[in-house]
């Protein structure tokens, strides 16, 4: 007990940093800031056309595209950009503690954390939905305008079909968030190995990481290589299968039609990535030189 305790007191110690700290401000300014420019599309269209919103569309006709779950995703650069988080606490911490229970604490407020900022997004859409939004778990008029016409398709707003004809709004916004929550934390566990290696590692890391679902996209590889249209289908299921923003992304998935992952597959795959940079990390503590911040004589 007195381990797990200093497990708690170690993560906390990273918590209390951000009070006033304009770095995590920003973080948050910058999300809420991207969930309006994001999900407004869908709010202004509801306006246009006088009708609801279910209080989960927003969320999930925003994030349930990849290039939007790329953006957002890319707040985890400048959140965890310093992990380890090495303040003048830290020497204090480590006579106390050894270094793997220190590490722990690192892990632990690295998902938290996460988790915290992905709650806040969705929390946000929610807001953003405003007075136009409804709380039963039914597809609105506005999904329905969206998902069996042509606009959202005109309006870049990734409605789906099968995702509605499966599924119930909140059940869908339950996958999209543990998709993304998935993603955020394969991403945040790479970066933090990496930051062990190397200063800034994690940082060239995590940008190399959102570059290869950026390029992982099938009509961007048909583009380069002429892949010939009857090939399309298999270059999606591929690509499907081995981009891990393509597992971030709730419709690139099997509903019973296709050959695509099922979403328990995604699941397994960003736990297992998450936990093998973790076990990394654990490892790789033992022999970290520390330079601590906030000692140095200036």
């Amino acid at each position: 007990m007195d381990k797990v305790r200093q497990v708690l007191l170690a993560a906390a110690a990273d918590f209390r940093r951000w009070r006033r700290n304009p770095q995590i401000v920003l973080v948050f300014c910058l999300a809420f800031i991207l969930c309006f420019l994001l999900s407004d599309k869908v709010v202004r269209f509801s306006e246009k056309h006088d009708s609801l919103l279910q209080i989960a569309e927003p969320f999930i006709w925003t994030f349930g595209d990849a290039v939007s779950v790329l953006v957002i995703s890319l707040l985890l650069l400048l959140l965890f950009a310093d992990m380890p988080n090495l303040g003048s606490e830290v020497p204090l911490f480590l006579i106390r503690m050894n270094r793997k229970v220190w590490m722990l604490g690192q892990i632990l407020y690295l998902v938290a954390a996460t988790m915290v900022l992905m709650v806040f997004i969705l929390l946000s859409t929610c807001v953003l939905a405003g007075g136009r939004a409804y709380t039963a778990n039914l597809w609105s008029r506005t999904a329905a305008i969206l998902g069996y016409s042509n606009i959202g398709s005109e309006l870049y707003i990734p409605s789906f079909v099968k995702v509605m004809e499966l599924s119930f709004p909140y059940e869908s916004m339950a996958h999209i968030f543990g998709l993304m929550l998935g993603y955020a934390l394969m991403m945040a566990s790479l970066m933090l190995y990496l930051n062990l290696w190397r200063e800034n590692g994690g940082t060239v890391g995590g940008i190399l990481f959102s570059g290869l679902g950026a390029v992982l996209k099938p009509d961007l590889i048909a583009g380069w290589f002429d892949i010939p249209p009857e090939q399309m289908k298999t270059a999606n299921i591929l690509f499907g299968w081995i981009s891990p923003l393509n597992h971030a992304t709730y419709h690139m998935h099997n509903f019973g039609y296709d050959n695509l992952p099922k979403l328990w597959v995604s699941y397994v795959f960003f736990g297992a990535a998450s936990l093998v940079f973790f076990g990394l990390s654990m490892l790789r503590i033992k022999k970290y030189a520390f330079h601590f911040t906030g000692t140095e004589r200036r």
